[in-house]
């Protein structure tokens, strides 16, 4: 529900205006204090001595979320002011953990610099977003350009060759050289949610229109069945040519839950679901890279393979430093999240387990909670429909996001590539993600906007009795 700012003019919302941006500034300074001490707590744990890039670190971290602060109080200033804090802690305690692994030196590093060259640059964008997209409606207009762009984005690492596109058995990226790399993934999900959005407010009558009726279900009719054929025939390709289960499941997953929010049917979750899980079946039996995944998961301490190799050995190492953590971790400095291959992207979830425990993993897991519950209420407070779906496929995308990380560490269900949200380190996914928190805060800038009330029509003044008198009546 809006708030009731948005009920009593703009006079009166400009006060809260003010509250709600010192809230979050507030919030914010409190975000770099909490950073910068524990920054300052692995230094001394692992080099028993304080260095200056203790303080270029937090310093850097101030000013990239003040330049957010103050271009979302720019141009988004009614926006939810809790939004951007959570998500600069979340930030934040991802750069502590690669701060700590730069300090072990781990193979790959180090991160701590190009995680906040990325920050910086998805600081950039989050601001482009906000200062370019004055009205989210807009974006409605571009749905089917969107579509497009966003599935080829999605299939171009697919069709490439495995040598600049494959990586850990997961065909993701495309590599530039010595440039780096792409995950154009990343942001071919904020695409396809554009291009669902819009198709679904055009074309919901044809989604709400019951079918046949079998077995006490309204079914859709065999016609409204091709958005979903079509998406469920996308996301097994994924799974069979990119050897990637979490796009896979992260993409059907935006797919049914925006037909379930624009339809209220529970039909297309169970359709959906089944439809996935007969695919997944049939390429589970067809293809040995999918075979793999799978047996890794349901049986992480198997014996090594004929050739020595040890496929569960990342997993097994991840569910061990968790282990060792218990429930209040063993300090950050003082674990060895270093032994589990890749713990600053695909593992950091063990690696914050095993130092800060189950309690400051459960603490972090919250943070994402309540990032994903102030994104549904915009999606609630936002008055038209493109906004309401394309709010929710935003905040899903989130926690369905972090659901597969998550699962996938914790042995709940296969290994996938996909990193945490802001946490991990990974280019193209901090920058997907800042443009994504942008859109949210423009729509919930929309739906916390104060209405100007309409201005009353003047009432006509009554005829007086004495110019009725002098009317001649017709004869």
């Amino acid at each position: 529900m809006p708030e009731p700012a948005a009920q009593t003019g703009a006079t009166s919302g400009a006060p809260r205006v003010l509250t709600r941006r010192g809230t979050e500034l507030f919030m914010l300074v409190f975000a770099a204090v909490l950073v910068t001490f524990a920054l300052l707590i692995v230094e001394i744990s692992q080099e028993q001595t304080v260095t200056r890039d203790l303080f270029l670190y937090g310093a850097a971290f101030l000013v990239l979320f003040g330049v957010a602060h103050f271009a979302v109080r720019r141009w988004a200033p009614y926006a939810d002011p809790l939004i951007l804090p959570l998500v600069a802690l979340i930030n934040g305690i991802g750069l502590v953990m690669l701060h700590r692994l730069d300090l072990a030196e781990v193979y790959g590093g180090p991160f701590t610099g190009k995680q906040i060259m990325f920050s910086a640059v998805g600081v950039v964008l989050f601001v482009l977003v906000l200062a370019f997209i004055k009205d989210h409606r807009t974006l409605a207009q571009y749905g089917f350009t969107c579509g497009f762009v966003g599935i080829a984005l999605l299939a171009l690492p697919g069709l490439l060759p495995s040598s600049i596109s494959e990586a850990n058995g997961a065909k993701l990226w495309i590599r530039f050289g010595p440039l780096g790399s792409i995950q154009p993934g990343e942001f071919a999900k904020i695409l396809l949610l554009i291009f669902f959005a819009s198709f679904l407010v055009s074309k919901r009558e044809l989604f709400t229109t019951a079918g046949k009726r079998f077995l006490g279900v309204d079914w859709p009719r065999p016609r409204d069945l091709m958005p979903v054929i079509a998406a469920w025939v996308l996301s097994i390709g994924i799974l069979v040519l990119e050897k990637d289960l979490g796009s896979s499941l992260l993409f059907f997953g935006i797919v049914l839950v925006m037909l379930y929010i624009a339809t209220e049917r529970a039909v297309w979750v169970f359709l959906g679901l089944s439809m996935f899980a007969l695919g997944a079946v049939v390429a589970f039996n067809l293809f040995d890279h999918v075979q793999l995944r799978v047996n890794t998961w349901l049986d992480p301490l198997a014996p090594l393979g004929p050739n020595g190799e040890d496929p569960a050995f990342q997993l097994r190492s991840g569910l061990f430093g968790m282990a060792n953590g218990g429930m209040f971790g063993s300090g950050l400095g003082s674990g060895r999240p270093y032994m589990t291959p890749w713990a600053a992207s695909d593992f950091i979830i063990s690696a914050i387990g095993e130092e800060l425990g189950l309690v400051g993993l459960m603490a972090v897991l919250m943070m994402y909670l309540l990032l994903v519950m102030r994104g549904l209420r915009t999606s609630l407070a936002v008055r038209d429909s493109f906004g309401k779906l394309f709010a929710g496929g935003l905040a899903f995308t989130i926690v369905l996001q972090l659901f597969v990380v998550a699962g996938g560490v914790t042995g709940l269900i296969p290994m996938t590539g996909l990193t945490a949200p802001f946490l991990a380190a990974g280019g193209s996914s901090l920058l997907a993600n800042y443009v994504l928190v942008a859109l949210l805060l423009r729509i919930s800038d929309a739906a916390r906007r104060p209405q100007t009330p309409a201005k009353p029509k003047p009432k006509q003044a009554p005829i007086a009795e004495a110019h009725t008198e002098l009317v001649e009546r017709p004869r």
